[in-house]
């Protein structure tokens, strides 16, 4: 399968609610996870974006770790009414691959946290024996797998 795949499914018949699928980016710490997006396309579509959000939970500095709501400008105030939902997908996509803390140090422990949640949450494969150790640190915590 392609790695780079994103895909789009209908819940209901009237368009109005979809479900996207994006592939973690190779060379970070999503790779092999698998994030499953809400798609909810308001009534004056295409002028207004869809309202999107990650149902997968994720942790990265553009989206919340709570609600899986996504800062992305062209979500917002840079949406064009020629942009598809391919275009939105791809858009996050590279959004995961641009996940950027300010502080150096921040960046260590936002990568491994990232990584962690990726196989968590995501299905991601494990990467090492440390994450392995402390994914068994946090089930043990109460946190579920």
């Amino acid at each position: 399968t392609n790695k780079n795949q994103i895909k789009v499914d209908l819940v209901d018949e009237n368009f109005t609610e979809l479900r996207g699928e994006i592939a973690g980016p190779p060379d970070t710490p999503y790779e092999g996870g698998r994030y499953q997006l809400e798609i909810k396309i308001p009534e004056t579509y295409p002028f207004n974006p869809p309202k999107v959000r990650f149902i997968t939970k994720i942790w990265h500095p553009n989206i919340s770790s709570v609600t899986g709501a996504i800062c992305l400008d062209i979500l917002k105030d840079q949406w064009a009414a020629a942009m598809t939902l391919r275009t939105v997908l791809l858009s996050l996509q590279a959004l995961l691959a641009a996940a950027e803390p300010d502080d150096p140090q921040d960046a260590v422990v936002a990568n491994q946290t990232a990584r962690l949640w990726a196989h968590v949450y995501a299905g991601a494969p494990v990467s090492s024996p440390e994450y392995t150790k402390k994914i068994e640190n946090l089930c043990a915590m109460g946190f579920d797998r």
